[in-house]
């Protein structure tokens, strides 16, 4: 493998011999260490083989006495494809320059990526960084990376660990988000548990105070649930925190109006293109025909970034779409804008239910009201009702006590 890339970059020549005599030949080689690979007989007087560009001019002078006829096949090899710039000399500055600039290009960040983050958003981080100059075009190699984490951490609070590493023409952000506390509860506050919202109460757990529900009983929003007073014969009222779990059978009825009507879009068959070069943070746009008038249209955008042997590189190939449509009004049936309606019910009681218990059943009906379908959702549910309310005693009345 060595080999085949020294021989490629000081150039080789296939050639093809034709002699009466050919081990004359071979043995001229082998008397004057001219290397030769790759041989092939072509009959019993001619044969091919390679040979570097050196040996193959050595054996060209050699052979002249000789009755034989040299012929080059195929030339290959970096010094082959530079001459044929020899009188070109514009396109290989040209060459030379855009080779240099590539090479250069590379030590600079033209990409970011960013991993770790979840309620940060990349833009707020790059933002960041940006004001700690590392952004699109920063030199990668003089990144003072302790310096760039300690001003960024004190910038966004949300963030514990973060680091860059550069790669390339591509740097690498990772962070790590700070995990939220909950707020502590004060478990000794005087509390009483109130129901949330109305239901039959299935099973009641009251860690401490006093049961004032018994499971089968009917309670309405706001009902005392377990209270934080309880009555002693010894000292009288006691105020205590009122805590635990009441978990009830609950119903919900939501409704929506879904249209019997829409806007649908149908697609004219224009289209128009807009293409691009970005540079970092310069663009570059082709063909001025490409400026969109007033219109409903669609935009899709593809972006392809150029890489050299798989390093990326600083340009981005932008391609715009605009597919041009018309809206024209077409008809909902009954049967798709009750399956609307429901499905919009459905995520908004689960978003009331869920932090709190499961749904059990649901009931989904529909009735023609003027232009729309109202849909109307019944649903039967399980969950925890109880939420606690603070008990506010007068400190004065505590203290006289």
């Amino acid at each position: 493998m060595l080999n085949q890339i020294v021989n490629r970059l000081q150039g080789q020549v296939r050639i093809r011999v034709e002699t009466p005599f050919p081990e004359r030949v071979l043995n001229l080689c082998g008397a004057r260490n001219l290397a030769f690979w790759d041989m092939a007989w072509e009959s019993d007087t001619a044969f091919t083989c390679r040979m570097s560009r050196r040996d193959f001019y050595a054996l060209r002078r050699a052979v002249k006495k000789l009755d034989c006829t040299l012929t080059v096949v195929r030339k290959e090899g970096v010094p082959f494809f530079l001459g044929r710039f020899r009188r070109r000399h514009a396109l290989l500055a040209g060459l030379t320059l855009c080779s240099a600039l590539l090479f250069f290009g590379s030590f600079f960040i033209w990409d970011f990526t960013v991993e770790g983050n979840q309620r940060v958003t990349d833009e707020e981080i790059l933002r960041v960084l940006q004001r700690q100059g590392v952004g699109i075009g920063t030199f990668g190699i003089s990144l003072d990376t302790e310096d760039i984490r300690n001003h960024v951490l004190l910038d966004i609070p949300e963030l514990v660990w973060i680091t860059v590493n550069v790669s390339g023409c591509r740097a690498y952000v990772e962070v790590r988000e700070r995990e939220e506390v909950p707020e502590p509860v004060n478990e000794r506050e005087p509390a009483n548990v109130v129901a949330r919202r109305g239901g039959l109460v299935l099973e009641v757990q009251a860690l401490d105070g006093v049961k004032c529900v018994l499971p089968g009983s009917s309670v309405e929003a706001g009902e005392l649930l377990i209270s934080g007073v309880e009555d002693t014969e010894t000292v009288g009222a006691r105020v205590m925190a009122g805590m635990g779990t009441v978990e009830a059978r609950t119903w919900y009825t939501l409704s929506t109006v879904v249209p019997l009507t829409e806007e649908e879009k149908r697609y004219t068959g224009e289209e128009k293109h807009g293409l691009s070069l970005v540079f970092g943070t310069n663009r570059v746009k082709f063909f001025s025909n490409s400026s969109i008038e007033a219109g409903n249209y669609d935009k899709i955008t593809e972006r392809t970034q150029w890489s050299l042997f798989g390093l990326p590189l600083p340009v981005t190939f932008v391609k715009v779409t605009f597919r041009f449509y018309e809206t024209v009004p077409a008809e909902v049936s009954a049967a798709q804008a009750e399956s609307r309606g429901e499905a919009i019910l459905t995520d908004y009681l689960h978003t009331l239910v869920d932090p709190y218990g499961t749904v059990s059943s649901t009931l989904c009906t529909s009735r023609r009201e003027g232009d729309g379908l109202l849909v109307t959702l019944t649903a039967e549910c399980v969950e925890e009702i109880g939420r606690a309310v603070p008990i506010y005693t007068d400190p004065t009345e505590e203290s006289g006590g």
